[in-house]
């Protein structure tokens, strides 16, 4: 989502005549900033301040933040980074330009665009053209309140964009050359549930019902030959009929992000995740028993309030009863204003530290076991261009969303799809032979 929010700045301030430059040689730099995570926060205040103090060797840049940190701290953020000439909230980006002209011309800074607003449809359609992959925001905010999560907080109540409006989107970026698409929410699976999205004289082909399985429809007829996916995901939404739209509409990939958070259902009860481990295994289940193929990855939170170690080991045990592809594991830090906040973190660093390398361990050998069972299989991959390491070699994505890099007969292709020939494995990428 910061991702797709960062392009949408960067494409809007192009469309007025901004250049983009090196961080540098900028006259503006903005960072854009997250506070589902203690550790986020901390990056971004340190970043501004390190930025403010560059200023003054030399050129002196306009230094701004944007994004969820600037919503949750409003103000105090300027008391905290002294000297910060502009901010903006999520859901402000239609304000950005009209910020920093007011900056550059020495003006103190709006305070009314602190706050969450709602995303100006104009400037979130904005996208940097040319790009394989591109992201487009479907859903903003979220009503579902885990304890735990200050999205809702700093994002605003759940709001769905018009499905015409996307569909646009989706055709205007294939036509740019996108040939994987990914559909954002942060409950993507609940798009459409909270305002009104589809025209009602609209006839689904497929006769779905569900307004997530019907954009996903109506998407993958636009897409033409690109890809699409949508993250992340709720096990409320995991319903049958979404699991059919995986399995039946060509264009949708069979890879699935859905968040267990924990394993224990007590947790489960304290992070007001509204599911038990059962019915978040049947979820899986329902979605792998219609796409066998699928690939499902996750993310899991170690230290909440009150874990014990009966608690964790229950993590443990569910996430290799899931099978889990890949995980993205995390260690709980309070964030103010939310109910898990008046609860004691209780569980000692050293303890949070040690369960959470406990789970990448577990989710290593999981994922080089899964990842195995490719070698010697053939995979359409999207080449992406060089691997971040090895800049001789091409990399992208399968279906599924594994991480492939091309190790021979790659020849000058570093873009576009291609068949690739698994030859080998470890946990988070796999290596392979181009086909001619």
């Amino acid at each position: 989502m910061n991702e797709r929010d960062s392009e949408a700045a960067a494409a809007l301030l192009v469309s007025l005549g901004h250049e983009p430059a090196e961080e540098s040689a900028a006259d503006v730099v903005i960072v854009n900033t997250c506070s589902v995570r203690g550790k986020a926060e901390e990056k971004a205040v340190g970043k501004l301040q390190l930025l403010i103090a560059g200023r003054k060797t030399g050129k002196l840049p306009l230094v701004g933040a944007m994004g969820c940190m600037v919503a949750r701290m409003g103000v105090d953020l300027f008391r905290k980074v002294k000297g910060l000439d502009f901010a903006v909230g999520p859901g402000r980006l239609a304000a950005l330009p009209a910020t920093i002209a007011a900056a550059a011309a020495g003006k103190p800074p709006d305070m009314d665009n602190l706050t969450f607003g709602i995303a100006d449809e104009g400037a979130m359609r904005h996208h940097v053209g040319g790009a394989q992959c591109a992201f487009i925001t479907i859903s903003q905010g979220c009503n579902r309140g885990c304890s735990y999560c200050i999205v809702p907080a700093v994002r605003g109540p759940e709001r769905s964009r018009p499905a015409a409006d996307i569909l646009n989107e989706v055709k205007t970026l294939v036509e740019q050359g996108a040939r994987d698409i990914t559909l954002l929410g942060q409950s993507v699976t609940n798009y459409g549930w909270f305002n009104e999205t589809w025209n009602p004289a609209y006839k689904s082909p497929m006769g779905l019902r569900e307004a997530l399985p019907r954009l996903l429809e109506a998407a993958g007829a636009a897409a033409g030959p690109a890809r699409l996916r949508f993250t992340s995901g709720h096990p409320s939404g995991c319903t049958a009929e979404l699991a059919r739209a995986m399995k039946e509409i060509p264009a949708v990939c069979n890879h699935l992000h859905l968040p267990l958070q924990s394993g224990s259902d007590r947790i489960l009860r304290l992070m007001g995740r509204g599911y038990t481990a059962a019915e978040y295994l049947e979820a899986v289940a329902r979605v792998r028993g219609a796409a066998p193929e699928m690939s499902v990855t996750t993310d899991i939170i170690v230290g909440f309030p009150t874990e014990s170690e009966e608690d964790f080991e229950q993590t443990r045990r569910i996430m290799e009863k899931a099978e889990f592809d890949n995980a993205f594991i995390f260690k709980y830090s309070p964030r103010p204003g939310t109910a898990a906040e008046k609860m004691a973190d209780d569980i000692p660093p050293e303890v949070k530290l040690e369960r959470n390398h406990t789970l990448l361990r577990d989710q290593d050998e999981r994922s080089l076991r899964i990842n195995n069972t490719y070698v010697g299989r053939e995979l359409e991959v999207l080449l992406e261009g060089p691997s971040l390491r090895d800049k001789t070699r091409p990399a992208g994505r399968s279906r599924n969303n594994k991480i492939v890099i091309v190790t021979s007969g790659q020849g000058d292709k570093q873009h576009g799809f291609a068949r690739v020939i698994i030859e080998s494995a470890r946990s988070q990428t796999l290596y392979g032979r181009l086909q001619a």
